[in-house]
């Protein structure tokens, strides 16, 4: 016992412990060895946070690729990184054979100083490609017309406002672009709003189809002035253009937007389907007389996933392609021989099918546990004109991204830029559960240096949307759920009910039961969990961003199952929120009605509605600029959270919309998401 007690002495003296006085030795012995304990614990987390920041930050990311029509080379627009490897908002074009004979040549306007290029359209030549970039003035991008063999770009365009989308017209004489003149900001709700002041007036600038002569460089505003255009697609004849257009207020009226033939000359729209859900992806048939689009039950413009439908070009009745098919189709393009190939979710999955809408026979070119994409939040790739040869990013937790091109499914890499990222964080598998009457996917993603003898605090993740899906992908640098797997955590990352890749059925379950069925799926998930991994079931937390954040707020207040939560840019009062967000336009088809038909479908799955029962310590958190998911609602959870006397922070980021853009900022959500679990579950 003697020497037991001089070498805990021994112990305490290197830890700068002074003698206590006789009658409290015992107890206060117990104390400083615990507060020791915890002073490591907290200095080997911030040690795992640093090094879970830096494997963020060690791999470039592809922001498109596009193959060639005659699928022989592919151009792709890779984002440039500051010396930590954090994202600058400046990017590079570049361009390649496919078959590996030539190095990468770089497509810019400048060769002076780095700069901000994308949206690479090819020509249908092969060798002409339309891009845009700010390399005459920071910040305002215009249009270029280059080459495949890097000759100096041509400045087609001298506008002021944003720019998005070119396409070349099918004759080769004429590219289409998206412009929104005079813009303070760009396009959609995810970006940081512009202040309000004054006399507060419903105010907009509106995304007009333009069309640039290449031979002259003239831009003419062809779509009407009072619409709002989405996206579009060339008719084959160069005359006509498909386009998702909606009057009004374009960050809010796109769940309503309705599709249209407009007339290339004339600027005349003529309405061919006023969708019942959202519709996206509109694409012409190569023979004139088909339509085809995605529909399908959205939360956000730029997330895609329904069933694939085709409509005659002069309007008619839609003829849906894929019927209870259990994924979720997020992009879609026609070949010449008259097929449809599409990206699609199934069950966390990555999948490129081919469809031809004359008989109905799908067949599938590939399916992977990994994320392919050419541009798109969701599965999709870049396919040459006859269908033959597809380009994609291709990455997943375990493979940095890279450029992959080449026969469909049998693609080989085309770059090697992140050859030295590796994951910091530990395997993400594929995990299925049974939750009612539903079949539910996820990923559970291990914690680093993971040893299987020991048990491990858990963090759900849930992801933002609800129509979305988290895919096996690698992490984006400011991503606070893979810093917690790379700081010692399990991360639950799971695609409950009103998610994508399961079917139409599955993304609409929880129409007017927001909240509950989504809810009972992530706790049978987190069951499914704790069977098949060394977890500790009372070391649990929940946390996400958006639809995430609001289920972490609703999460807390019908459980007391998780010891500590994060809340990033949630919702706590469903009724307040459709009269401050700016895009109340989504709620219609999620709760039947609006608030003031129906408050009561509001308040049932509300949080603030049953806020007296929260134990949970929570942490809030949003940028002061968000339009999405608007600052007063983190704020209100807050507040009552601190009245009621229950654990709580509310941080606020200056000039930070839904989507936060600011390193610094990005990498403090980090520190102070790994922290707060630190303090509530590490011990």
């Amino acid at each position: 016992m003697k020497c037991r007690a001089l070498a805990l002495l021994l112990v305490a003296a290197v830890a700068g412990w002074v003698p206590p006085a006789v009658g409290q030795e015992k107890e206060t012995s117990k104390l400083a060895v615990e507060k020791r304990l915890r002073d490591v614990q907290k200095e080997k987390s911030s040690l795992s946070v640093e090094k879970a920041i830096q494997a963020l930050a060690a791999a470039s990311s592809f922001g498109q690729v596009a193959i060639s029509p005659d699928g022989k080379k592919v151009a792709w627009v890779e984002d440039l990184g500051d010396a930590s490897g954090t994202e600058t908002g400046n990017s590079a074009i570049l361009a390649a054979s496919i078959d590996g004979k030539a190095p990468p040549r770089k497509i810019t306007a400048s060769s002076r100083t780095p700069c901000a290029e994308s949206d690479i359209a090819w020509g249908p030549d092969s060798r002409r490609l339309v891009f845009l970039s700010d390399a005459d003035k920071p910040g305002q991008q215009q249009l270029y017309l280059g080459t495949a063999a890097g000759q100096p770009a041509k400045r087609l365009t001298h506008v002021k406002g944003f720019l998005a989308g070119p396409k070349f017209s099918p004759d080769g004489k004429t590219i289409a672009v998206l412009f929104t003149e005079n813009a303070t900001r760009a396009a959609g709700p995810l970006v940081a709003g512009t202040p309000e002041t004054g006399e507060i007036k419903d105010a907009f600038f509106e995304q007009r189809l333009a069309l640039v002569d290449i031979a002259t460089g003239k831009l003419r505003q062809v779509s009407p002035a009072d619409a709002y255009v989405y996206e579009y697609d060339w008719a084959p004849d160069s005359l006509h253009l498909v386009v998702t257009s909606a009057l009004g207020n374009g960050d809010n009226n796109w769940y309503i937007a309705e599709l249209s033939v407009l007339d290339a000359t004339s600027g005349l729209m003529k309405s061919i389907h006023k969708p019942a859900l959202q519709i996206a992806m509109p694409a012409w048939s190569p023979d004139g007389k088909m339509i085809a689009f995605v529909e399908g039950l959205m939360s956000d413009e730029s997330s895609v996933g329904g069933d694939i439908f085709v409509i005659p070009a002069e309007g008619g009745e839609p003829r849906n392609l894929t019927p209870e098919r259990k994924a979720s189709a997020s992009w879609l393009t026609w070949t010449q021989d008259g097929k449809i190939v599409a990206g699609e979710f199934i069950g966390g999955d990555s999948s490129v099918i081919s469809v031809d809408p004359a008989s109905g026979k799908l067949e599938s070119l590939y399916r992977g546990a990994d994320q392919v994409s050419a541009g798109t939040w969701g599965p999709s790739v870049s396919i040459s004109s006859d269908g033959k040869m597809s380009a994609a990013v291709r990455s997943s937790f375990a493979a940095p991204p890279e450029v992959w091109a080449g026969a469909n499914g049998d693609w080989k890499q085309i770059t090697t830029r992140n050859k030295t990222a590796q994951p910091g964080w530990g395997e993400g598998k594929s995990i299925h559960w049974k939750s009612g009457s539903f079949a539910v996917q996820g990923w559970l993603v291990y914690p680093a240096g993971f040893d299987a003898a020991k048990k491990y605090p858990l963090v759900v993740s849930v992801h933002g949307g609800p129509g979305a899906a988290v895919q096996s992908v690698w992490p984006s640098s400011g991503d606070f759920s893979m810093a917690l797997a790379a700081a010692g955590y399990f991360v639950l990352m799971p695609n409950p009910r009103g998610s994508f890749g399961n079917g139409e059925e599955f993304t609409r379950a929880n129409v007017r039961d927001f909240g509950y069925g989504d809810l009972r799926d992530i706790l049978a998930g987190v069951d499914e969990a704790e069977k098949i991994a060394p977890i500790d079931s009372n070391r649990v937390g929940i946390t996400g961003w958006s639809y995430g954040g609001y289920m972490s707020m609703f999460a807390v207040t019908q459980t007391n199952r998780f010891k500590a939560a994060m809340a990033g840019a949630g919702i706590a009062n469903l009724q307040s929120y459709y009269g401050q967000n700016k895009i109340d336009q989504w709620m219609i088809p999620f709760f039947g009605k609006s608030v003031y038909d129906d408050p009561e479908i509001y308040a049932r799955s509300s949080p603030i509605t049953f806020i007296k029962k929260v134990k949970t310590p929570t942490l809030v958190m949003v940028g002061d600029s968000d339009g999405e998911c608007p600052t007063p609602q983190s704020y209100e959870f807050w507040h009552a959270l601190k009245t009621l006397g229950v654990e709580t922070q509310l941080v606020v980021y200056e000039h930070e919309g839904h989507h936060f853009v600011k390193p610094e900022h990005l990498r403090d959500r980090i520190r102070r998401t790994v922290a707060w679990f630190d303090a509530h579950l590490q011990h």
